[in-house]
Order: C-alpha cells, then sequence, then structure tokens
C-alpha cells in the first residue's frame, strides 16, 4: 500500500536513490536549495521506502509550479504519480496559489490531462547548454 504524506522530512540517501533508480543522475543539493523554497512537496511510501516524489514551487503570490514528478521505475505505472499531482494541486490551493503551472514532455499529456491540466502557449529559453 502506497502512502502519501505532505512536506515529509526527506533523508537525502532516500532522495538521493529514488532520483537516481528514476532520472539516471545525482539529485545534488536538492534538499538543501531546492525544498526551502517550495510551496510544498508530497512524498509517497511503501513502508518506509520513498518511492515517489513532486514539488511545488512558487512565486511568492498566486502562481505555483509542479516540478519533478519523480516516481521509482518499480513503482510506475499504478497511479502513484496522478495520486501525488492531485494532492500537491489540493496543497497548492489550500496555501493560497490560484494557479498551477506544469511543464511537460508528450508522453506525459494523458498523466497530466487526467490531473485536470489543460494545454496553454508558452514560451522557453535555453539559458545553459
Amino acid at each position: 500500500m502506497i502512502v502519501l504524506a505532505d512536506d515529509p522530512p526527506l533523508s537525502s540517501v532516500a532522495f538521493g536513490d529514488l532520483w537516481r533508480a528514476a532520472w539516471g543522475t545525482d539529485a545534488g543539493p536538492y534538499l538543501e536549495a531546492v525544498l526551502p523554497r517550495s510551496l510544498c512537496w508530497v512524498g509517497a511510501f511503501a513502508g518506509e521506502t520513498l518511492v515517489g516524489f513532486v514539488n511545488i514551487a512558487w512565486d511568492g503570490g498566486g502562481h505555483a509550479f509542479l516540478l519533478d514528478t519523480t516516481v521509482h521505475p518499480s513503482w510506475q505505472r499504478q497511479g502513484i504519480a496522478s495520486r501525488m499531482v492531485r494532492r500537491a494541486s489540493d496543497l497548492a490551493r489550500e496555501r493560497g496559489a490560484t494557479w498551477l503551472h506544469v511543464d511537460y514532455e508528450p508522453q506525459l499529456e494523458a498523466l497530466y490531462a487526467g490531473c485536470g491540466f489543460r494545454p496553454t502557449a508558452a514560451g522557453l529559453i535555453r539559458l545553459a547548454e
């Protein structure tokens, strides 16, 4: 059974293990550099094991940004991402956000549409190579 937790404390080891399994890279100083600026985050746990994570960044006002939806490859395709995104959306609303933005690759369109997101026009500049 998967249990979701709002703003759970995350160990660097557990978070690093999840990040490497899902993204194939090191998480770097994510917990120290990113989370302190976040509106909220949601963790998904199988017992004591972190198997999923999603973060909500924000501008300090009405706009929030869904980032880094992550589910361990062994736990994907079980609805965990959808549950985390919906919970994070609720938390963002409860904490004062009026808009929630997300960027995603085409293969994730069904996931985010199923969570209530709709496509919008947006612009993007690559700032680093």
